[in-house]
């Protein structure tokens, strides 16, 4: 692979493959992966396990005391293939994808304490480049001068679906109506938070993948990725 590298932005909705297409595209190009989404989602699992959410909402004091006792890391599991989140080096990959951490992951991540914390994580993993992160502000507030931003959408029915397939696989009962209003009901709340709210950035690149397959959406990111780094 070249020499130079740079940072890529994948930015979007929820339940729209942002990170699945990130772990591909880092994987290729040998990049580091870094999921914004996963660590907003273990502070969410550490105020759930401490008891600080309570019908939805957040204890905002005490979720901000603990974020000096959270250290999040990601390893590449090679066994599974797969990016895996560790919390203080206890493997939450799995349990941060439960859906009551999906349920209560937008109230947590609109604590600006926890996303100033969160963001300063990044952009420590970020100071060689070579990385790729995705998230819902990651090329508007945390690397506006990425060198490739990409913000993916589709339908949130296409979404829903999809998420519902994921959840039934791994044996969870849940239905496709709860499914489509959290999705909903997470646009919403991304959308319209004050602090740094979901919106693309103005030189991003409108990536629509409600009719593509993974490998079709990942030729094309791996393309667009290769025209920068070769015209550095």
């Amino acid at each position: 692979m070249p020499n130079k590298k740079i940072i890529i932005a994948i930015d979007g909705h929820s339940s729209c493959g942002k990170s699945t297409m990130a772990k591909q595209l880092a994987q290729k190009l040998e990049y580091i992966y870094i999921d914004s989404g996963a660590m907003y989602r273990v502070v969410t699992l550490v105020a759930l396990r401490k008891g600080l959410i309570a019908n939805g909402k957040p204890n905002v004091e005490k979720v901000i005391s603990e974020l000096k006792n959270i250290n999040i890391t990601f390893k590449w599991d090679e066994v599974e293939g797969k990016n895996t989140t560790f919390l203080n080096g206890e493997n939450v990959e799995d349990e941060i994808r439960q859906l009551e951490v999906s349920q209560n992951v937008s109230p947590i991540s609109t604590i600006a304490e926890v996303r100033a914390e969160m963001v300063k994580q990044q952009r420590r993993n970020a100071k060689n480049k070579g990385i790729v992160m995705d998230g819902r502000d990651i090329g508007t507030v945390v690397f506006p001068n990425a060198e490739l931003k990409i913000f993916m959408t589709a339908s949130p029915e296409i979404r829903a679906e999809r998420r519902f397939k994921e959840l039934t696989e791994k044996g969870d009962k849940i239905s496709f109506e709860e499914i489509l209003k959290n999705v909903q009901s997470r646009d919403k709340i991304d959308s319209t938070r004050a602090v740094s709210p979901l919106k693309k950035a103005d030189d991003a690149l409108v990536l629509d993948n409600s009719n593509l397959t993974r490998a079709e959406q990942l030729n094309w990111a791996i393309a667009k990725a290769e025209e920068i780094i070769h015209s550095k």
